[in-house]
């Protein structure tokens, strides 16, 4: 069995399975955390108005912090839109998507695919420098956050090189693509990856929440 028969074969179905089982697993937590009832009247019943409402306030700074954080804020949305982008209008992406899911969609042209991805890596090693170098931002982060950060960031660099066919054979460099990638499956359900799933649900919540208590989110 070659390296890229191991990535495509057991690495990528073990992988897979143990990001499925634990997104599961971290959506049951939370369910069974929510299954508490609220005995408190509630101030008024708009939980699905004041859901929505902070879904989208939270998706922009507080005007008071504007400045601060409008690197973080602008490079962050930036760099979430790159890799968007990249990961899921490359074609091999595509047919790996088919394959799981049974639908396509038409692919964009590989000098594009690699233009956003070089963007998404930049901004994000620019982003892990600033962490490592800003005082308070380095005072908050723990071992998750970098490790999120650098699993991600392989993925970006080995599937560029890839890509671009740069620095090795082919079969060399798609194999050690999947293997970052399936080694970000497998820390995806229990790092701060995690919040990719839990964002939006979190922020209806805490609006519902604050809401059915009548004060703002």
């Amino acid at each position: 069995m070659t390296l890229l028969d191991f990535a495509r074969g057991p690495a990528m179905q073990w992988s897979l399975a143990i990001l499925v089982f634990g997104v599961l697993w971290r959506l049951l937590g939370v369910v069974l955390i929510m299954g508490k009832k609220d005995l408190s009247k509630p101030r008024r019943n708009r939980m699905i108005v004041d859901g929505l409402a902070t879904v989208a306030t939270r998706s922009l700074p507080v005007h008071q912090f504007e400045k601060r954080i409008r690197f973080q804020h602008l490079s962050g949305y930036v760099w979430h839109i790159a890799l968007f982008i990249a990961v899921l209008f490359s074609a091999p992406h595509i047919i790996f998507f088919e394959s799981l899911l049974g639908i396509g969609w038409p692919h964009l042209p590989n000098s594009i695919i690699l233009f956003f991805a070089t963007i998404a890596m930049a901004v994000l090693i620019a982003l892990l420098v600033r962490r490592t170098g800003h005082p308070v931002q380095r005072s908050i982060s723990n071992a998750d956050d970098y490790v999120s950060v650098v699993v991600v960031i392989i993925a970006l660099v080995t599937g560029i090189l890839a890509t671009s066919h740069f620095g090795a054979r082919y079969e060399t460099l798609l194999a050690i693509h999947l293997l970052s990638v399936e080694a970000l499956f497998i820390w995806f359900p229990f790092g701060k990856l995690m919040h990719t799933v839990f964002i939006f649900p979190a922020r209806f919540q805490a609006g519902a929440a604050f809401g059915r208590k009548g004060v703002r989110a």
